[in-house]
């Protein structure tokens, strides 16, 4: 929430919440990140010490915590996660009857989360939608159940964040996912804005809304993408100015 609101406060861009090389720490949550130096219970702005392992939401420990289950991380979910509300390609939801990853039996060697998962994308019925949520999960392997960085899986295999997107993207963890997002502002900026037109208009977003958010998006690039370029676009904006929801 701090981290959020210093983005939106200083007017920075928004791209800035996936790229940002600071975060806001107090000792407790900078014990869980491997960060040193901070001590006691009030929050303040640091910087991160590695790049390749922090930075922006997508390492966030909030946020890999609510796409993780109890006992063990979950690339379904955070791949689904990261296509619903940062990229803004929702897949479809899954078919009827699709059974669960089985765990291993008892004397049975575990397998990794990728090896189970493989099973699904060699099913005809799965493999159109696990091909596109699958990579973005992998990518963020090396962060446990809530968020910790790890070089090794709950069963002790080493963890293998690399992946293949279609269109021949290939990423090699969560940094370089990060940079692909990061090269793609408009993608972002468009989900993004999309999401806060929603709450702006008290309504969700409609075919007939695309029209104005695309406008609302290609006007804030000459600003960087700036908080304030995206905020004024869409209170300036027929939907908002003439919405009797608010």
């Amino acid at each position: 929430q701090l981290f959020v609101a210093d983005t939106v406060q200083s007017d920075s861009s928004v791209m800035e919440l996936l790229g940002a090389s600071h975060s806001y720490l107090n000792e407790r949550l900078a014990n869980h990140y491997g960060v040193e130096g901070i001590y006691g219970s009030r929050f303040r702005k640091t910087e991160l010490p590695d790049r390749n392992q922090r930075g922006g939401l997508l390492s966030q420990g909030a946020l890999l915590t609510v796409t993780s289950y109890p006992g063990r991380t979950s690339p379904v979910l955070r791949g689904k996660w990261l296509l619903d509300n940062m990229l803004g390609t929702p897949p479809p939801p899954p078919p009827a009857n699709v059974p669960i990853l089985p765990d291993a039996e008892a004397g049975e060697v575990p397998t990794s989360i990728r090896e189970r998962l493989a099973r699904h994308r060699a099913d005809p019925v799965c493999a159109s939608c696990h091909v596109v949520i699958d990579p973005l999960g992998f990518a963020l392997e090396n962060f446990d159940v809530i968020g910790g960085w790890r070089e090794h899986d709950e069963v002790g295999n080493l963890v293998d964040p690399d992946g293949s997107y279609p269109g021949g993207v290939e990423f090699s963890g969560f940094a370089d996912l990060r940079d692909w997002m990061l090269d793609r502002p408009e993608q972002f900026s468009h989900t993004l804005t999309e999401k806060l037109m929603t709450y702006a208009l008290g309504r969700r977003v409609e075919y007939y809304d695309q029209p104005v958010i695309r406008k609302i998006v290609s006007d804030a690039a000459d600003q960087n993408y700036s908080w304030s370029s995206l905020i004024t676009g869409i209170v300036m904006s027929p939907p908002f100015l003439m919405s009797t929801t608010r």
